[in-house]
């Protein structure tokens, strides 16, 4: 399988290219040249995790030198459980299960695996608005073959969430930018677009923005749509809070590749790029607004330009805006009517689904991702909902490290210098 740039101005790549240069040259996203049909005959819902997403994966691999590690891959990172839980009349997929409390820990072992198997030292650079850096961070610990910079936006994270940036020992980086998400992103896209920068420190990604983050979500999304499915008979819909629109555009990647999944809903917090995009059918991003819904605090999504690049029929979601005030109702309600626990993302997704039609809401199930464990957001939840969280036991170790980050500024050339390139080089190789 070849994979060719959204911007159409870069040669086709093998998957082991694209995932390892993680943007393509062109400074457009990687895709496949066609959209791969899973194997259904050989994919059920009673699989393993693991096992599932080695066969529903297996065409992005095939022909590929990672083909015959893939069973491995899948198996490294998909160690915990991603369960269904029952509220409220919807099934919330719960994936925060992992080390580090949030989905990204999927992608983010997945994508380190990947990396683990080819014969060169990367530096891989992470933008991240909350739990992004904490799940790389995590994953690329103690990992000999690469450096991993975390680039986080100062003052827009929770407590924890900055604890989690900043605890990893060697060789994590964290780097507190002054500024905000799209700032930090706007770094790492601005070294990749310096061929120099790039090729001295053989730089790749760990953001949504690399294919191999993706996939593992693909994988989740349509195994637990095809267990929802074979317990039903009906596709459900999917629910996704999103913020640079990797998750969402995962679920839309799996319904295309033939997995039954109905219609779905995307949900941003206040920052309404998408939804002003649905509404209008115009995309234009803007500065992002700081909310409680930290992690989705994006006003330009880079994957929208995937979402763009796919035929108008594969490509159809709804986008749905829930802003703090309505967060903060949601999770408090549910706890006083349930007893379950949002964190602040996932309640964008609990209020999705209760905004929806009644008739609708009864003609299909409906699969809502609760993205992040409520104690990374205690100091939000807590007073919602009266009582205290207790962590679960991955987070309470994370309790017990010291954090260190280094600051910089909104700057390209602030980053480079971490890098240890001084700018006047740059100028020169360039």
């Amino acid at each position: 399988m070849k994979f060719v740039s959204t911007k159409g101005r870069a040669p086709a790549v093998g998957l082991s290219q694209a995932i390892r240069s993680g943007a393509a040259p062109d400074g457009g996203l990687y895709l496949p040249e066609a959209v791969p049909q899973a194997n259904l005959a050989a994919l059920r819902g009673e699989m393993p995790l693991a096992d599932f997403a080695a066969a529903m994966l297996a065409p992005f691999f095939a022909g590929d030198r990672l083909e015959e590690s893939l069973g491995a891959i899948c198996a490294e990172a998909f160690d915990f459980p991603a369960p269904l839980a029952a509220v409220r009349g919807l099934c919330a997929l719960e994936l925060f299960h992992g080390p580090t409390g949030a989905f990204k820990d999927f992608g983010a072992r997945f994508l380190m695996a990947c990396f683990d198997r080819f014969d060169e030292r990367l530096t891989v650079l992470v933008a991240t608005s909350g739990d992004t850096g904490g799940a790389v961070g995590c994953a690329a610990e103690g990992r000999a073959g690469l450096r991993a910079l975390i680039l986080y936006p100062k003052g827009r994270v929770s407590p924890f969430q900055r604890l989690q940036l900043c605890c990893w020992n060697a060789p994590v980086e964290a780097l507190e930018v002054d500024g905000d998400f799209d700032d930090c992103q706007r770094l790492v896209k601005a070294a990749f677009a310096d061929p120099a920068l790039a090729a001295a420190h053989r730089l790749t990604s760990a953001n949504s923005i690399n294919i191999g983050r993706l996939m593992p979500q693909m994988a989740y999304l349509g195994h637990a749509a095809l267990r929802v499915f074979e317990e039903t008979g009906v596709a459900p819909g999917l629910i996704v809070p999103t913020g640079n629109l990797g998750h969402g555009f995962a679920g839309v990647y799996a319904r295309a590749m033939g997995l039954p999944i109905g219609p779905i809903m995307l949900v941003t917090n206040a920052n309404r790029t998408l939804g002003d995009w649905a509404a209008t059918g115009q995309y234009q991003p803007r500065p992002a607004l700081a909310t409680i819904a930290n992690a989705m605090d994006v006003g330009a999504p880079s994957n929208f330009e995937r979402l763009a690049a796919l035929p108008e029929d594969l490509a159809a979601v709804e986008v749905a805006s829930v802003d703090d005030d309505t967060i903060r109702a949601r999770i408090k309600r549910d706890h006083r009517e349930t007893g379950y626990i949002w964190c602040p993302h996932s309640a964008t997704a609990a209020e999705a689904f209760a905004r929806l039609d009644p008739a609708r809401r009864a003609e299909r199930p409906w699969i809502a991702c609760a993205t992040a464990h409520p104690y990374k957001f205690a100091e939000i939840v807590e007073p919602l909902i009266g009582e205290t969280l207790a962590p679960p036991p991955a987070l309470a170790a994370i309790l017990g490290r010291s954090a260190a980050s280094v600051p910089i500024a909104a700057e390209p050339g602030a980053l480079a210098e971490v890098l240890g390139v001084r700018h006047s080089e740059r100028e020169r190789a360039a």
